[in-house]
């Protein structure tokens, strides 16, 4: 029996995602929420690793961030809790401190051009054009990708933003195939 690619049907949506960790060994978290993520996205572009300043409470550890984009067929709820398995699956505990340290941290950046107001969903992500640990990122895989609200590029977005120190500190992990450790 001949095996199909799948992925040549039609697809759902394409989404951006950010991917945050500054606890425990954070590049391998990373490494692991991109793995658990490649179940359902075909991850086709992945940006460097950035560490930052953490934002809203200030003692913590400075994270680890990277954003990643691609297709999936899963409809954005659908796409949500699948993020928080895979959260769950890299050891995160969700408590009460909004801006706490975690493991890991999955953010749904955008879903197409979409806007989607709902208590547990809010995309495009509402903080992300203020945010540098963010925009880098995202400027570097898509600069001019277009926030659909806002209506100024990723490029255009971070070139109006001060503050928060985002500095590089390792090259793209690979868009497909295992994560190596780095």
């Amino acid at each position: 029996m001949e095996e199909t690619n799948t992925w040549d049907e039609p697809r759902v949506g394409y989404v951006i995602l950010g991917l945050g960790s500054n606890e425990g060994d954070r590049v391998r978290y990373l490494e692991r929420g991109l793995e658990g993520l490649r179940r359902e996205i075909r991850l086709d572009r992945i940006s460097s690793i950035y560490e930052t300043q953490p934002v809203g409470v200030k003692d913590q550890p400075w994270f680890l961030n990277l954003v990643c984009a691609g297709a999936t067929r899963l409809k954005p709820g659908a796409l949500l809790e699948f993020i928080h398995e895979v959260e769950d699956e890299c050891d995160r505990v969700r408590s009460e401190q909004r801006f706490g340290p975690r493991t890991l941290d999955i953010d749904i950046l955008t879903y197409d051009d979409r806007v989607i107001e709902r208590d547990d969903l809010v995309i495009p992500h509402p903080r992300m054009h203020e945010r540098r640990f963010v925009l880098e990122p995202l400027a570097e895989i898509v600069p001019e990708w277009r926030h659909p609200i806002e209506g100024k590029t990723a490029k255009e977005l971070l070139e109006g933003l001060d503050g928060d120190a985002v500095r590089p500190f390792a090259d793209p992990p690979p868009a497909s195939g295992p994560a190596p450790i780095l």
